[in-house]
């Protein structure tokens, strides 16, 4: 079996902590476990791992500040598990900087799918350090040559190919998700996504036309939205790029030369 790297779970239930182990495990990783929060931030620091379940309750500190310590040591990719489905948790988790949100009891089938989607698809590249004092000047610009495949809408410029994306040439720190729900949308034009379509998105192609989506899964796109919104500095009543239809899903603003 391929082996895919580390998996680290952190989960103070026996039962669904060694659940969780034998699913990672038959999926390929190796894995290691904590049963606290501050145990799993250490074991994630120390062993770097790939992939992360994060339990939100925990005996110690919650998820929500496990995640938090995860995300200054580590980029892995992590889905965080709660019996709670409050709009506010899955809020928190995503604006904390979690790629992913179930709740229990989980479906294993469905766990290994979406760890599998966030594998095959890479992060998005960071933005650029600022220069150290001193350092040269860079060259000066040549004359911008926009690559055949860059998506670009008022001003937002996305390139598939590097996965990077700016707004006015400034560099914009996405997550995987926001920057798969805004490619989705920059390709699709006009044209409604609904939300049970932008959940598949995030999701990656491993999930069917026909799979399951839940109210849950609608609310974490209806989060990355918001998030994305934010991050583009866009006013929903008055929309330069990301419209809501209501009861539906969204769509793509007009262009400038269009209104």
């Amino acid at each position: 079996m391929e082996e895919l790297g580390t998996a680290l779970v952190v989960e103070d239930d026996d039962d669904v902590r060694q659940l969780l182990q034998e699913v990672l495990a038959q999926a390929g990783f190796d894995v290691v476990a904590a049963s606290s929060g501050r145990e799993g931030a250490a074991l994630a620091r120390d062993r770097a791992p790939v992939v992360v379940t994060l339990d939100v309750n925990l005996p110690d500190i919650d998820g929500f500040e496990v995640l938090r310590r995860i995300r200054s040591t580590t980029d892995a990719y992590v889905v965080m598990l709660t019996a709670r489905a409050e709009e506010t948790d899955t809020l928190l988790a995503l604006q904390s900087g979690a790629d992913d949100y179930m709740t229990k009891p989980f479906r294993p089938r469905e766990l290994r799918a979406r760890l599998a989607a966030m594998l095959r698809r890479p992060r998005v590249a960071q933005p650029p350090q600022s220069k150290p004092a001193g350092a040269a000047p860079p060259p000066a610009p040549q004359p911008a040559v926009r690559p055949p495949q860059l998506l670009a809408h008022n001003g937002l410029d996305l390139d598939p190919t590097t996965r990077t994306a700016s707004l006015e040439g400034e560099p914009l720190d996405l997550t995987r998700s926001e920057f798969e729900l805004l490619r989705a949308l920059l390709k699709a034009g006009g044209r409604v996504l609904t939300r049970a379509d932008l959940v598949r998105i995030a999701r990656g192609d491993r999930f069917r036309v026909d799979a399951y989506v839940s109210e849950a899964d609608e609310r974490a796109v209806e989060v990355h939205i918001g998030n994305l919104r934010r991050k583009l500095g866009d006013d929903p009543r008055a929309p330069r790029w990301l419209v809501t239809v209501r009861g539906v899903g969204y769509r793509l603003a007009r262009s400038r030369q269009q209104q």
